[in-house]
C-alpha cells in the first residue's frame, strides 16, 4: 500500500478537492457535494473518506491503513476553521454528520449517524451557543439512538418506547410537544438503557465516536440488506462505499427551521414541476423514517393531495424560492432530474445531497423525451437514459399500485407483468377451460414440456418448484406469461385439486393474482394497469432504431406470439421451436404414432397426418411476418419426451393407437435416456430418422409456396438444424432439406427462398466453426444449451446450488441470465470469427434467453453479431439495449 495514497478529499469552505467525475473515488454523495461547492451552491463543509479506504479495510481483516488517522486529523482541523468550531470543545462544539455514499446509489441500505460529537459538557454548550436549550437535547437524544442502534447494535425499539411511555405519561402526542426539560429526561433515560444494553457507559469521547461510526459505515457495506441490494441492481462489492463527515446544520432550531426531501421532476410520472416533502422543526430522519407526517413542498402539490398542512413554498417563501433556484441550477448542471436533501436552519438553505433521482419506467421516458425537445439533452443522449430492464415494467400488464393485496405467499419473479384466473393444477383442464372463455392460472408443483399447451392456455402460472431460470420461467418469458417460481410454501395436493400455504388451503377454481415483477400470489382478483406504449414510449423507440446497427427478433411459434413480437417491433424470428407445435393436443396421438411405429413406413404414415397441421403452422406464421425473416428449427428434443409416462396416459394412448399398454410402456422405457440432455435429440434424430425433418421441410416450403400464391407477398425461411458437433451431420442433413426444396419447387412450381444454417451451442461446433460454415449460411447461437454444456449445468437443477456460487462470489452472475463472456463468449467469438473466415459475410445472431439481456447484447455488439433474438414481450428491451451498445461505442 503506497505511503502518499490521499484517501480523504476535503469539499465546501472554499475548498473543495473533489469534483462530479470522480465518483468512482468518492462515491455519489461525496462527488455531488464536492461538485455543489464548487458550484457556489451552500454546502455545509466537510471531507470525505474514499472507497479505497473500504476495499483495504476488508482486505486487510478490517484494519485501516495507516496514514488514514493522520489524513482524518488534517482533515477535522480544516473543517474546524472553516466553520469556527472545535470538535468535543464544551464551549463552541462542532457537532458532525457521517453518511456513507457508495458510487451507486443505495437509498436506505446502509448507516448514517448524526449530531455526533455530543456528550453532556458539548449539549451544555449547544444550549448556551444556540440560545436553544430544548434544540440542544433533543438533537442530543437523537444521537443517543441513532449512535446506539448504528454503531453498537442496541435495537431501536428500546429508545422509542422509552420516549412513548414518557409522551403517554405526560399526555403529549407529538415529539414538538416536549420541552427543553422533558428531552433532558429523555436522555438521561436513554443513556442509562444504552448502559444497561452495552454492560458499559455510552461512549462520550467524540473521536471515539467518530471512528466508532466511520466502522459502522464501512461495516453497512457487507450487511444482509446491502448484499441483497447490490444483487438485485448488479452492484459489485468490490466497488465498496466511501465515508462523507460534514459539519451538522440543524433543521430541528424551531419555526424558522426545516428539513426536506425534493425531486426536480415527478418521479412517478415525469411530469415537469418540483415533487418532495418538508417538515418544520426537524431533522432528515423524521421525513424518511415516517416519525412525522411531513407536508407537501409546493402549493399545487399541496392543492392535489388535499393537505390542510401549509407547503413550504407558503410557511417558507424566501427559503423554497431560494431552493427553487437550486432545483433550477442543478438539474440543468447534471442535465438529469435531481433528488435532493436539504435544510434550512433558521431561514438559511443548506444543501445536503444531490443525486441523479430512481423513477418509475414512465418517468424515466417521459423525462428523457421531455428533457430532449426542451433542448437539456440530445436524442442519443435521450437513448442512452433509459435502462432497458426498466422497459418490462411497461410491456406487461401490471398491478394497480393502490390495489388491496391479500399476500398468500411469495416466490421468484420469474416472468414480469400481473394476471388473474381462475386455479387449475393439470394442462390439459388449464387447456379446455381457457377455451371456454375462462381465466386461469396455471399451478404445478413443476412444469414440463408436456405442460406447454396448459402453460399457453393460462393467463400465468405458479411453481413450487424450480429457479428464474427453470423451465416454467424461461418458457413463460418466452410466451410474455407472468410466472412466480419456486413458491416454495404451496404445497400441492393434485388428488384433492388444492393447494396449502400454512393454515389457508386454496381450491380448484378459485381466483388469484400473480404479480411475476415482485413474485407474489394473491387471493382473489386485483385491479390491474394495462400498458400504453405510444407517446413517449414510440418517440424513445424511434430513436433508439435510428442509432441501432443489429436487428432484433424474436423467439416465437404461435401467431398470437409472432402478431405480439411485430407489434413490438420484431424484424424477424430468430427460433421458431417447432416441437412446441407438436404437443398441441390435435396432433399428439399422430406424434405419438410415429414415435412408436416399429419401422420407417409406419413413421413416414404418421407424419403424412402431422404434415398438413405443420403446413398450416408455417401458413399462419409467414403471412404474419410477410417478408422479414423466420428461422426454423427443426425438431430437437428427444422423442421420449412426447411419450405418456402415467398409467392413465397411457391408456388413452392404447385406446387411440390400438396398441397394448405393456407395448407402449416397453416402448418408453427403450427411449428413455440417462442423460437426454446429451442424448438422441437434434441433428441426431434427423441422422436416425430422416423422415422426420423432411416433413417438417417439405411443410416449411408448401407452406412458403403457399403464401406467396395466397398473398403475393415472398416468405424467407431460414432453415435451423440443431445440435451440430460434427461438418459431416451438417452436410448430410443439408442436402436432405436442399432435396426436399428442390421437390417442392417442381410440384408447385414455386421457389422457396430460404436459407440452411445451424445452431451453435455445443463447445466442438464453436470450434470447428470453420469447417461447418462450409454448409452453413448463418450461425445462431444457442447460448442457454452453449452455457449448459460448456458449464457441464443442468438449467432447470443448478438452482439448487447457484445462489450458493453467487453468494461466495464464484460466479458474478447467473450464466443462464446474463452470459459469461469470459468462457462462452471465448467460444461466440472464436465461432464467428472462423466461420466468417470461411464464408464471409456469414450471417450471425443469438436465440437463446441472453438474447433479451442488455449485457449480453452489448456483448453480441462488440462481437460483431448481426441480430439477437429474444421472446416478444422483450424486444422493446432488446431494441434499446442494441441501441445503447452501438452508441456507447461510437462515443
Amino acid at each position: 500500500m503506497n505511503a502518499d495514497t490521499k484517501w480523504v478529499y476535503a469539499f465546501g469552505g472554499g475548498n473543495s478537492e473533489g469534483e462530479a467525475g470522480m465518483r468512482e473515488l468518492l462515491g455519489g454523495k461525496g462527488a455531488n457535494l464536492a461538485e455543489m461547492a464548487k458550484l457556489g451552491l451552500p454546502v455545509p463543509p466537510g471531507f470525505t473518506i474514499t472507497t479505497g479506504v473500504c476495499t483495504a479495510f476488508y482486505e486487510n481483516d478490517r484494519q485501516y491503513p495507516g496514514e488514514l488517522n493522520g489524513q482524518v486529523e488534517a482533515a477535522l482541523a480544516q473543517l474546524e476553521a472553516a466553520v469556527d468550531k472545535k470538535f468535543g470543545d464544551p464551549a463552541n462544539p462542532l457537532l458532525v454528520s457521517v453518511r456513507s455514499g457508495a458510487r451507486a446509489s443505495m437509498p436506505g441500505m446502509m448507516d448514517t449517524v448524526l449530531n455526533l460529537g455530543l456528550n453532556d459538557e458539548t449539549a451544555e454548550g449547544l444550549a448556551q451557543l444556540s440560545g436553544d436549550r430544548r434544540f440542544a437535547y433533543d438533537s442530543y437524544r437523537r444521537f443517543i439512538q441513532m449512535y446506539s442502534d448504528v454503531v453498537m447494535g442496541v435495537d431501536h425499539g428500546i429508545f422509542e418506547d422509552i420516549l412513548e411511555s414518557f409522551k403517554e405519561e405526560n399526555d403529549y402526542s407529538l415529539d414538538t410537544e416536549l420541552t427543553a426539560e422533558d428531552w433532558e429526561t429523555i436522555v438521561r433515560e436513554y443513556k442509562q438503557a444504552a448502559a444497561s444494553e452495552l454492560g458499559r457507559d455510552f461512549p462520550s469521547d467524540p473521536r471515539e465516536q467518530l471512528w466508532g461510526a466511520i466502522g459502522a459505515v464501512f461495516g453497512s457495506w457487507m450487511t444482509d440488506r446491502a448484499k441483497t441490494y447490490r444483487k438485485l441492481h448488479d452492484i459489485p462489492a468490490s466497488w465498496g462505499t466511501a465515508v462523507n463527515v460534514q459539519a451538522m446544520v440543524f433543521g430541528n432550531m424551531g419555526e424558522t427551521s426545516a428539513t426536506g426531501v425534493a425531486f426536480t421532476r415527478d418521479p412517478s410520472t415525469g411530469d415537469t414541476g418540483y415533487y418532495g416533502e418538508f417538515l418544520i422543526n426537524a431533522q432528515g430522519e423524521d421525513v424518511v423514517a415516517g416519525i412525522r407526517t411531513p407536508q407537501c413542498l409546493t402549493e399545487a402539490m399541496r392543492e392535489k393531495m388535499g393537505d390542510p398542512s401549509p407547503s413550504m413554498e407558503q410557511a417558507l417563501p424566501e427559503s423554497y424560492a431560494e431552493l427553487a433556484a437550486v432545483f433550477d441550477k442543478l438539474e440543468r448542471h447534471y442535465r438529469d432530474m435531481q433528488d435532493i436533501e436539504f435544510t434550512v436552519e433558521r431561514g438559511r438553505l443548506w444543501m445536503l445531497q444531490t443525486r441523479n433521482g430512481k423513477r418509475t419506467a414512465k418517468a424515466a421516458l417521459k423525462i428523457a423525451v421531455d428533457m430532449a425537445s426542451e433542448g437539456l439533452i440530445s436524442e442519443t443522449d435521450a437513448v442512452m437514459r433509459v435502462d432497458p430492464a426498466q422497459l418490462d415494467q411497461l410491456l406487461h400488464p401490471t398491478l394497480d399500485p393502490e390495489a388491496t393485496r391479500d399476500v398468500l405467499t411469495a416466490g421468484l419473479p420469474a416472468s414480469p407483468g400481473a394476471a388473474c384466473g381462475a386455479v387449475v393444477f393439470d394442462s390439459d383442464e388449464a387447456e379446455a377451460r381457457a377455451k371456454d372463455g375462462e381465466k386461469v392460472i396455471l399451478v404445478r408443483i413443476e412444469t414440463s414440456p408436456e405442460d406447454i399447451h396448459g402453460m399457453h392456455a393460462a393467463e400465468g402460472i405458479v411453481t413450487a418448484r424450480g429457479g428464474m431460470t427453470s423451465h416454467a420461467a424461461v418458457v413463460a418469458r418466452g410466451m410474455g406469461r407472468p410466472c412466480v417460481s419456486g413458491a416454495g410454501q404451496i404445497k400441492i395436493d393434485y388428488a384433492s385439486k388444492q393447494f396449502t400455504v400454512g393454515r389457508r388451503t386454496i381450491t380448484d377454481g378459485e381466483i388469484i393474482t400473480i404479480d411475476g415483477a415482485s413474485g407474489q400470489v394473491l387471493f382473489g382478483e386485483a385491479k390491474m394497469i394495462k400498458p400504453e406504449l405510444t407517446g413517449d414510449f414510440a418517440k424513445l423507440m424511434s430513436w433508439a432504431d435510428a442509432s441501432r446497427r443489429m436487428k432484433v427478433r424474436t423467439n416465437a411459434e404461435t401467431p398470437a406470439d409472432c402478431q405480439t413480437a411485430v407489434e413490438f417491433g420484431a424484424e424477424g424470428i430468430g427460433l421458431c421451436r417447432t416441437e412446441h407445435m407438436f404437443f398441441d393436443a390435435d396432433r399428439i396421438a399422430a406424434v405419438r404414432e410415429m414415435i412408436l411405429s416399429d419401422g420407417q413406413d409406419g413413421r413416414v404414415t404418421a407424419l403424412d397426418k402431422i404434415l398438413p397441421m405443420q403446413r398450416d403452422d408455417f401458413k399462419a406464421i409467414f403471412r404474419i411476418m410477410e417478408t422479414r425473416p423466420a428461422t426454423i428449427r427443426l425438431l430437437d428434443p428427444p422423442l421420449h419426451e412426447f411419450l405418456p409416462h402415467t398409467e392413465e396416459d397411457v391408456a388413452d394412448v392404447a385406446a387411440a393407437t390400438g396398441l397394448p399398454a405393456d407395448l407402449l410402456m416397453q416402448r418408453a422405457r427403450d427411449l428413455a435416456e440417462s442423460n437426454p440432455m446429451l442424448g438422441h435429440r437434434g441433428c441426431r434424430l434427423g441422422i436416425t430418422y430422416p423422415e422426420i425433418y423432411e416433413m417438417q421441410a417439405r411443410a416449411i416450403f408448401e407452406a412458403q409456396v403457399a403464401v406467396e400464391k395466397e398473398t403475393g407477398v415472398k416468405p424467407v425461411a431460414e432453415v435451423m438444424i440443431p445440435l451440430v458437433a460434427t461438418s459431416a451431420e451438417l452436410a448430410i442433413l443439408k442436402a436432405r432439406v436442399a432435396g426436399v426444396a428442390q421437390a417442392v419447387a417442381e410440384e408447385t412450381g414455386g421457389q422457396p427462398q430460404y436459407l440452411i444454417g445451424t445452431m451453435i451451442e455445443l463447445p466442438r461446433a464453436a470450434l470447428r466453426a470453420g469447417d461447418i460454415a462450409h454448409d452453413a449460411e448463418f450461425f445462431s447461437f444457442g447460448t442457454n444449451d452453449l452455457t449448459q454444456t460448456t458449464f457441464g449445468l443442468s438449467r432447470d437443477d443448478a438452482g439448487k446450488f447457484l445462489g450458493d456460487y453467487l453468494e461466495a462470489g464464484i460466479f458474478e452472475k447467473d450464466p443462464f441470465v446474463s452470459l459469461d463472456k469470459d468462457g462462452v463468449g471465448d467460444l461466440v467469438r472464436i465461432a464467428a470469427e472462423r466461420g466468417r473466415a470461411t464464408r464471409e459475410g456469414l450471417k450471425l445472431g443469438i436465440c437463446g434467453e441472453h438474447g433479451g439481456d442488455p449485457s449480453s447484447i452489448d456483448f453480441c455488439e462488440e462481437t460483431g453479431l448481426d441480430y439477437v433474438s429474444c421472446s416478444p414481450y422483450r424486444v422493446p428491451i432488446a431494441r434499446l439495449a442494441a441501441a445503447q451498445a452501438r452508441l456507447r461505442r461510437q462515443s
